[in-house]
């Protein structure tokens, strides 16, 4: 007997007593009068058995059928044996097995295909997300044998936004520079310049505090690559002292690690070039129609990136020092610039930038200049050889190189002497 069967019997068993009426039992129930005196004519006739549900036991009229059952566990272990039950349940929608995720989910328990994972409990206080689309993006790379043991381990570069839990992904060999960049330029270009990220700590993002201090005691601001463009977009980097902080993006790696695996596992993709297609030939779009949910605040915080030079500011940007001559060195390089103007004198300094797809840029102040890539280290021009003078009644002569005094010799005589 359930817990509602077993307290039914309570009531009834006073009504028999005498210390209750039918209505009375029926308003403790919550049923209707006529469904008590039914109840309570079966539980005199049969006793306690007559209060359990006659549909115990019994197979439901609306169950699936044996083959149907049998079919859906031979598919799913046939190709997808360690999907779990939701995304095993998408997957077989798109096969023609139509079936519900809990269903199947009970299906695979039974069969012992699959097990209950227990939940850790919660120790770290709960932060409410930020109201408004936009406001704060979570950046973070996940390293991870993302094709299994068909190619080495990479990394996924993570947006996530706080807000809504919209999120972009980028594959890439490493967590760099250039692929934070990468990634932040196409989250601008789909939906705009955030106002702030949350990020770890890693050099790639922010400058250690060594370095900040040392720059702090020189009166300057120490950046990285990362942090001068982000500086330039106006968009404030907020750092995380731990991965719950920003658990977000952290939950949405396993998310990705569950789902895109096996994604890739199905498409036979092995390569860091086609895996990209699939995140942007709608592996997002759909991941994000699935999990997105609303902003508390329907204002959108993202600016326009009209009027900003995104190729010249996501890029690698030094300064150099400048020869008389023009030429400059970069990356165990050295460059022959062409000045604007022939007569044009350099200047202590030129600006060196590295575009995310290769190009190289020399900037002069506001001016660009051509170049040229030198074969190899120009050499030195050779010094030439000042003559020496002597002053003689105010009037410069050159001095004989044949004088007499020049081949004396100690204890060989006076060289004025003749044989």
């Amino acid at each position: 007997m359930s817990l509602k069967e077993r307290e039914r019997l309570k009531l009834f068993a006073r009504v028999k007593l005498g210390e209750l009426q039918q209505k009375q039992a029926a308003e403790i129930c919550g049923l209707d009068y006529r469904q008590t005196r039914r109840l309570y004519q079966r539980y005199c006739e049969q006793g306690d058995r007559g209060l359990v549900h006659r549909g115990r036991g019994r197979p439901s009229n609306r169950q699936y059928a044996t083959e149907f059952r049998v079919a859906v566990l031979a598919r799913y272990q046939e190709r997808y044996p360690d999907f779990g039950p939701t995304l095993a349940a998408e997957k077989l929608a798109l096969d023609g097995y139509v079936i519900d995720h809990e269903t199947l989910r009970s299906w695979l328990l039974k069969a012992k295909l699959w097990q209950r994972r227990r939940k850790r409990p919660r120790h770290r206080s709960w932060r409410e997300r930020r109201a408004h689309f936009g406001e704060l993006v979570q950046l973070d790379g996940s390293h991870h044998k993302w094709f299994e043991q068909r190619a080495p381990e990479c990394c996924l570069m993570n947006m996530v936004d706080d807000a809504s839990s919209t999120s972009h992904s980028l594959f890439a060999e490493q967590e760099t520079i250039f692929a934070a960049m990468e990634l932040l330029w196409q989250w601008i270009d789909r939906y705009g310049i955030p106002c702030a990220l949350y990020t770890d700590r890693k050099n790639v993002y922010v400058v250690d505090e060594k370095t900040r201090e040392k720059a702090a005691d020189s009166g300057l601001e120490a950046l990285t690559q990362f942090g001068r463009a982000c500086k330039q977009l106006d968009i404030r980097i907020i750092e995380a002292y731990s991965p719950q902080a920003k658990g977000r993006v952290e939950r949405n790696h396993g998310t990705y690690q569950d789902r895109l695996v096996k994604e890739l596992r199905l498409a036979e993709i092995n390569d860091l070039a086609s895996a990209n297609k699939l995140l942007r030939d709608g592996f997002c779009q759909q991941l994000n129609q699935k999990f997105a949910v609303s902003p508390r605040s329907a204002a959108d915080y993202h600016r326009s990136a009209k009027g900003y030079d995104l190729a010249a500011i996501f890029c690698i940007q030094e300064e150099r020092s400048i020869s008389p001559d023009w030429i400059v060195r970069f990356a165990n390089n050295f460059y022959q610039l062409e000045p604007r103007r022939k007569a044009q004198v350099p200047c202590e300094k030129i600006k060196v930038q590295q575009y995310l797809n290769g190009e190289l840029h020399f900037r002069y102040g506001t001016e660009e200049l051509r170049y040229t890539l030198l074969p190899e280290r120009p050499q030195p021009k050779p010094k030439q050889k000042k003559r020496t003078t002597s002053k003689h009644r105010g009037q410069q002569s050159l001095l004989p190189s044949n004088r007499a005094w020049q081949g004396f010799q100690f204890g060989q005589g006076s060289p004025w002497s003749r044989s």
